[in-house]
């Protein structure tokens, strides 16, 4: 490996890559970091000769300049940027590239790529990395993640489920150890029924092995201490509610809340909750009781300041302003709501996920799309008060009823959708195009 000399009266660094002459300053080479190749050109005081293909090095010095990706990208292969990223070291400058390059645009998604997984077991959840580019997928007893460019990918052997006590921390970064296991403390085998996080904490839902109490804790995001508890429910008698364990829990950035909620069926419906809750205070700021048409799935948009819910029922989309909640009938439907029978129960194993300004909801085996419609303001208009909230479903033609298995579980990454179906080994990627390379 070789490198350029560099006059000490100039700050303009030569280097030849694989015989063409590049030119650029000290600062532009300082910008990637001290581990990177690209530093230690600005140091060496010898001729010296780089050894790599000049075309993707153009490429690559063009994005350290400027932080984007340039239009001539879409002439390389993503596998060649890639490996020669990670040589220079500055992978990370890439990824950042291909963000600024690639809009999540909700109306255009398209299939990219099936991503396979070892073994026999269906994915169970779906998480995308914090960087939005990689993702991690649990099934069965493994969890395998994918990088951020989806073509690599590691599997680890995981014991632990649903039913078994106590929160396994594990470091998929250096083997899959566990870390740590997280208990609920004074409770014997407590089993975890949900998780979610914040900037801070890190929550959990427990539930005791007799099903007799649950609550949620708080722990520090960062120590994995524990904080707090909330929540908190012992079950006397025939006390259906506190019977109800979270079964899921949403960080709401815009107000500094908690959304839980969880559900339970009997012969006379399904009844449940959603509570927002003021985790530094320890105190339920709202409730929501579901006992007509309860949810089967609900999320929260931080984005529209609004909770959504598809109902088991009817199989319709709902909606709840947060500026609004603590009204007696706070749902409103976005659909045509009618009167069904509790025994219909249209919505059963449907999913809604919020994500921008859209609210994405499965049904059987295609997905219902819906954005808001701004019709106007009243009163004084710095008030910002919305005349009404006007949502509509928009045509979603590559991802309508095809026939293909069920949806069941959605999740979003940068300009990706990713989507699990029943009795499927595999993860499909639906993503806006780019204008850059294509991943």
């Amino acid at each position: 490996m070789n490198f350029p000399i560099i006059s000490p009266e100039s700050n303009v660094v030569s280097v030849n890559v694989g015989g063409r002459i590049f030119q650029t300053t000290k600062q532009t080479l300082t910008l990637a970091g001290t581990d990177s190749l690209f530093s230690r050109l600005v140091t060496e005081s010898s001729t010296r000769f780089v050894d790599r293909d000049p075309d993707l090095f153009s490429v690559l010095l063009y994005i350290l300049r400027t932080g984007n990706l340039p239009a001539r990208s879409r002439a390389f292969d993503v596998r060649d940027l890639i490996e020669e990223s990670r040589y220079y070291g500055i992978e990370s400058f890439l990824i950042d590239s291909l963000s600024n390059s690639s809009q999540f645009e909700a109306f255009d998604l398209r299939k990219s790529r099936i991503l396979p997984l070892n073994g026999r077991d269906s994915p169970s959840t779906i998480a995308p990395t914090a960087n939005g580019g990689g993702l991690h997928v649990a099934h069965g007893s493994k969890i395998t993640s994918f990088d951020w460019s989806l073509r690599r990918k590691s599997t680890v052997v995981a014991a632990g489920a649903t039913d078994f006590p106590g929160l396994q921390i594990i470091d998929l970064d250096n083997g899959g150890f566990v870390r740590t296991t997280l208990n609920w403390e004074n409770v014997t085998s407590s089993t975890v029924q949900a998780i979610g996080s914040s900037s801070e904490f890190l929550f959990t839902s427990f539930e005791s092995s007799r099903r007799n109490s649950n609550s949620i804790m708080v722990y520090d995001l960062s120590t994995l201490l524990p904080v707090s508890e909330i929540d908190h429910c012992e079950i006397y008698g025939a006390d259906i509610d506190s019977a109800i364990p979270s079964t899921k829990l949403r960080w709401i950035q815009s107000c500094n809340l908690l959304m839980v909620s969880g559900s339970h069926s009997s012969p006379s419906g399904v009844s449940g909750h959603v509570r927002f809750w003021d985790v530094r205070s320890k105190n339920m700021v709202w409730e929501i009781k579901e006992t007509q048409d309860c949810f089967s799935d609900v999320t929260v948009s931080d984005n529209l300041s609004t909770v959504f819910k598809v109902g088991v029922t009817s199989g319709e989309v709902f909606y709840t302003d947060l500026r609004s909640l603590g009204s007696k009938d706070p749902w409103i439907c976005l659909g045509e709501e009618k009167k069904r029978s509790l025994n219909e129960r249209r919505g059963v194993g449907c999913k809604i996920e919020s994500y921008g300004n859209h609210v994405f909801c499965s049904k059987g085996s295609g997905i219902e799309l819906w954005s808001e419609v701004i019709t106007g303001l009243v009163g004084n208009a710095s008030r910002d008060v919305l005349e009404e909230r006007v949502f509509r479903k928009n045509s979603f033609a590559k991802l309508a009823d095809s026939g293909e298995n069920k949806i069941t579980g959605l999740a979003f990454g940068g300009n990706r959708m990713f989507v699990i179906r029943k009795d499927q080994q595999c993860i499909e990627v639906w993503q806006s195009p780019s204008r850059g390379v294509s991943i």
